[in-house]
């Protein structure tokens, strides 16, 4: 993983950055986890995952393309840019790949530097290209006047500080409690903990049975050269009036906004003349104002099969 200096950046901000992440790939398969530091390293965003040591394991058998680590597709497309190269043969390959957070079931099928197929158990591997990528969630918080709670990110964030954006945008942590996936209740009770810790609202106002799990997207997007996102973002949404007391540190500010003062705030951004979060964004543009004129039957946007690819 790169080395990166925090020095200049917020200290409290800085602590966060050592919070585990779940890696996941991008159907939200569970594949390890990683600090919310490297996760969010543009480098290892962008560069194949393969290369920062996460697989993807899979029972498809992958032909050697005869260099050490490497492999092809079916097409004879390398599968990784950047193959992990045993330094010393086939087992230094190995030992690399189990020493990271992500614990293998099985392992990967690679090369002895003389050329000499190794098959490590009976399963072989694809390896993802697309970065590092985690699981997030997006809580969409109206009041019973039909309005909807906007945050304006700190100048301290260490991405997208100043933006405006929803409620709270977060990532569930590799604990048990969060890990569990049965009806996303882990990723529900990370929504509860930072609605807490953002916004300051009491746990028993935003119970994880009353936040409810809509749907979920895939994006990508940089907050400037070092920074960035790469998530599967679960929609969170919950009608309530709660009580508010914002942590500094997070929120530079917070208002509730009715339809059209919502679509005021985007033409703004539009102009250049405020900022929103790339995620809200994208979520105002398709889904948003549907889900609002249809707030007493949300039911109806349930999804828990697709992932939208924004």
């Amino acid at each position: 993983m790169p080395e990166i200096n925090t020095d200049h950046l917020d200290a409290q901000q800085v602590q966060l950055l050592a919070e585990m992440c779940i890696l996941i790939d991008e159907n939200d398969r569970r594949i390890g986890a990683e600090t919310k530091k490297n996760c969010h390293l543009n480098e290892n965003i962008k560069k194949g995952a393969c290369a920062a040591g996460a697989v993807l394991l899979t029972s498809r058998r992958l032909p050697s393309d005869g260099r050490p680590g490497g492999a092809q597709g079916p097409g004879g497309d390398p599968v990784c840019p950047s193959p992990l190269a045993p330094p010393r043969g086939s087992r230094s390959s190995v030992r690399a790949l189990q020493g990271r957070e992500q614990k293998w079931q099985q392992a990967i099928g690679i090369l002895k530097p003389s050329g000499e197929k190794r098959m490590i158990f009976n399963q072989e591997v694809s390896l993802l290209l697309s970065g590092l990528l985690h699981r997030a969630f997006s809580v969409f918080l109206f009041n019973t006047e039909n309005k909807l709670l906007l945050q304006q990110r700190s100048d301290a964030k260490i991405t997208f500080p100043g933006c405006f954006s929803n409620a709270c945008c977060s990532h569930p942590l590799s604990t048990p409690g969060e890990l569990e996936e049965n009806d996303a209740i882990g990723v529900r009770r990370a929504a509860q903990r930072r609605l807490k810790a953002e916004l300051g609202i009491p746990l028993e106002e935003v119970p994880p049975e009353e936040i409810n799990y809509l749907t979920r997207i895939y994006y990508k997007a940089q907050s400037d050269g070092i920074w960035g996102e790469h998530e599967i973002d679960y929609i969170l949404l919950m009608k309530k009036d709660v009580t508010l007391n914002p942590d500094p540190n997070e929120i530079k500010s917070h208002c509730y906004v009715s339809q059209e003062e919502l679509k005021e705030l985007l033409r703004k951004a539009a102009r250049g003349e405020v900022k929103v979060t790339p995620w809200f964004q994208m979520i105002a543009d398709r889904f948003l104002f549907h889900w609002w004129d249809n707030l007493n039957h949300w039911n109806q946007f349930v999804d828990h099969e697709k992932i939208h690819r924004m």
